[in-house]
């Protein structure tokens, strides 16, 4: 399956996504606590230890439905020559991924749609709006 690590040259590293989430006054204060006591170095720091420290805790559950669901654990990445290439061989792509899966920003709708047979990410998908848009109703979840 064509496909290149994000770490190929020319392609820079994912920045983190941003999240947002409510939490309590005494959630909140029992973190500034920690913080204040230099047990972490800001919230930021105490909020991502707790969500690794729950992944790690998990992680024989994440393996076997990685397994299960022939996920791509990681980084996919997809050119317009990854894709134009797959067009070429008469080929269709079920694009699984748990992590990033990246389709550049030169790649038309029209290539998406001739090549992308369905779409599963969990995690974040980069990709321009008008390939997000063409396919919706191949993703899942839509």
């Amino acid at each position: 399956m064509p496909a290149r690590s994000a770490n190929h040259i020319g392609h820079p590293k994912p920045l983190d996504e941003k999240l947002t989430i409510n939490i309590g006054c005494v959630d909140l204060g029992q973190i500034d606590l920690l913080v204040q006591e230099g047990f972490y170095a800001n919230r930021t720091d105490l909020i991502r230890t707790a969500i690794r420290n729950q992944l790690s805790k998990h992680q024989a559950v994440v393996r076997q439905v990685v397994t299960r669901n022939t996920l791509v654990l990681g980084i996919q990445h997809y050119s317009a020559a990854d894709l134009k290439a797959v067009k070429a061989a008469g080929e269709m792509l079920q694009i699984r991924v748990l992590g990033l899966a990246s389709i550049d920003a030169d790649v038309t709708p029209a290539l998406a749609l001739a090549t992308i047979e369905s779409l599963t990410v969990l995690g974040a998908l980069h990709a321009s709006p008008a390939v997000k848009a063409a396919l919706r109703e191949r993703t899942a979840g839509a």
